[in-house]
């Protein structure tokens, strides 16, 4: 008697881990003069010009699309430091970032925070 063949074996792969969510949503404040020029936590000189941004845990370098949920304005940031250091808040926006989401008259807006590839 011969026996049954053997089901194949299948690998399963498990996905990579998620270590930060896709989006995020909170309060964002913003800085610009008084730091201008100073060092950032990645080492460069910050540009309150440039579109830049603070977090406490995305990588350096990470992009985001940043939405102020006040007024549906958009704008791309690139993580370059360490923060915001207030509580309640979720991420520093540099001058220039703020001004493109009209949020400096207000200095702290709603938003919503989506990584990209």
């Amino acid at each position: 008697m011969t026996s049954p063949p053997a089901p194949e074996t299948l690998a399963t792969v498990a996905p990579p881990p998620q270590s930060r969510p896709a989006t995020e949503t909170g309060r964002a404040s913003w800085y610009g003069e008084p730091h201008h020029g100073r060092p950032t936590a990645n080492g460069e000189r910050f540009d309150m010009n440039a579109l830049t941004a603070a977090h406490r845990t995305l990588p350096f370098g990470t992009r985001l699309r940043v939405v102020n949920l006040d007024n549906h304005r958009e704008v791309e940031v690139r993580i370059n430091d360490r923060g915001p250091v207030a509580p309640g808040r979720i991420i520093d926006l540099s001058y220039a970032a703020a001004r493109a989401l009209g949020a400096v008259g207000a200095g702290i807006v709603p938003v919503r925070l989506t990584v990209l590839p």
